[in-house]
């Protein structure tokens, strides 16, 4: 199997886990995987870092020789390689900076001022915005837009120091940062970059340490003439878990919004893509595909992608007829998956810093009960499970402790604005 024909098969892959994976999860750990060639029947797997290995091996082994097993036809062995991390950041290879630069960006009404905005800041770092802070829904374009300013500096200053990380990750590179007695080599990491990209930023939220540790981070960044950029789902006084002084901080430079493409965007668009993958794509079947797929860029992209695969694999060619199955599996796909319990503690864990273990214990102190609490609210709001149930997932508890919670909870929302802002930004982590 050639590398193209490999990538190809791999693309079905991801497509059958992002099924079965919250967005967050399959954005977070799956999306970036990089199949590099097969070994017998060992699927040879490349991903940043160490840390993201040890997560894949850890929790989504299963899903991934499941879904491998669906496309291929038979049982794949997985072997993950990763980017050493002691190499000099100018001598690493990133395939997804060389995929998304500004040139493959497509620019339309509703992109222009913040593809403007970053094509500045790449032209001159720390001093055209700083900070500048990219937000709109999931799918538009932001994350490009991100790799797009590395790979334009990286141009010109191929020894620039640039990080990028998502607001997850940070919050769990810092979580083991404390628990390995590291906390100085996770400072340098970060105080030391030329230009600092946090995507998906509002999942900072709520979470005291990590917003304590990248409030001193954003200081001295800011202070040495480093440049920040960040991104969201939306602006940042709609981050209600988020700190005041952080929030003031993000709004000290630029704010730039990205809405969903209109339809002349959205063909040109699926134009760009196929263009890219060789395929001709008729006027028809762009206006069908357009018409239907409306608000998310990786859906467009997602369909180009699966009607080349059919193609190549089946040698059929696009037609009406073809799309409207393909878009049926995309719509499919894209509605929410489950919201599984463990998700919304983990979650709520995070926001507190408490761990899962302790939420579902019996233990008393303030703190723990109080995120207990919330987290029993939110999975009735969210699961809408029996209260029996609910109180089986948290240690075995009876009917009145629940109904106790849910009461607290819902007086406290009625009362205290605060409170509820907690609240419903951590539904909003949970949900995206």
């Amino acid at each position: 199997m050639d590398l193209s024909s490999m990538a190809q098969a791999f693309d079905l892959v991801k497509g059958h886990i992002s099924g079965q994976l919250s967005e967050i999860a399959y954005n977070l750990w799956i999306r970036d995987i990089k199949i590099i060639g097969f070994e017998g029947s060992t699927a040879l797997l490349h991903v940043k870092s160490e840390f993201k290995r040890d997560i894949l091996e850890d929790k989504y082994l299963p899903c991934l020789h499941e879904a491998f097993s669906h496309v291929m036809g038979f049982d794949v062995a997985i072997r993950f390689t990763y980017d050493d991390d002691t190499q000099p950041a100018e001598t690493r290879q990133n395939d997804t900076e060389i995929e998304y630069t500004f040139d493959s960006f497509i620019v339309g009404n509703q992109n222009k001022f913040a593809h403007a905005a970053s094509l500045a800041v790449s032209a001159n770092p720390a001093n055209a915005y700083n900070p500048l802070f990219i937000y709109g829904s999931s799918g538009l374009g932001k994350t490009h837009l991100l790799y797009a300013i590395t790979a334009e500096v990286h141009k010109h200053s191929p020894k620039a120091n640039i990080v990028f990380v998502n607001g997850e990750d940070f919050t769990n590179e810092l979580i083991s940062a404390i628990d390995q007695n590291a906390t100085q080599r996770f400072r340098d990491k970060y105080r030391l970059a030329d230009i600092l990209m946090l995507d998906d930023i509002q999942f900072i939220g709520g979470k005291e340490s990590t917003q304590e540790e990248f409030f001193h981070t954003f200081n001295h960044l800011y202070q040495s003439k480093k440049q920040i950029i960040m991104t969201s789902d939306r602006p940042p006084k709609e981050i209600k878990t988020l700190e005041e002084r952080l929030r003031t901080r993000f709004e000290w430079g630029l704010l730039a919004d990205i809405q969903p493409p209109d339809f002349e965007t959205r063909i040109a668009i699926l134009k760009r893509k196929a263009k890219q993958l060789n395929l001709e794509l008729p006027m028809d079947v762009c206006e069908y595909i357009a018409s239907r797929l409306k608000n998310d860029i990786r859906q467009l992209e997602g369909t180009v992608k699966k009607i080349n695969a059919i193609r190549i694999m089946d040698k059929e060619p696009p037609t009406v007829m073809l799309v409207q199955s393909v878009i049926k599996d995309i719509l499919s796909d894209s509605q929410p998956t489950p919201v599984t319990i463990e998700r919304i503690i983990a979650e709520v864990g995070k926001t507190f810093g408490i761990s899962p273990d302790d939420i579902r214990s019996g233990k008393r102190s303030a703190n723990i009960s109080h995120a207990r609490q919330i987290a029993v609210y939110i999975v009735r709001e969210i699961t809408q499970i029996s209260q029996e149930k609910i109180g089986e997932a948290f240690g075995n508890r009876d009917h009145s402790t629940i109904v106790y919670a849910l009461k607290q909870v819902e007086v406290k929302l009625a009362k205290n604005s605060h409170y509820r802002e907690i609240v419903e930004d951590i539904i909003k982590n949970i949900r995206k």
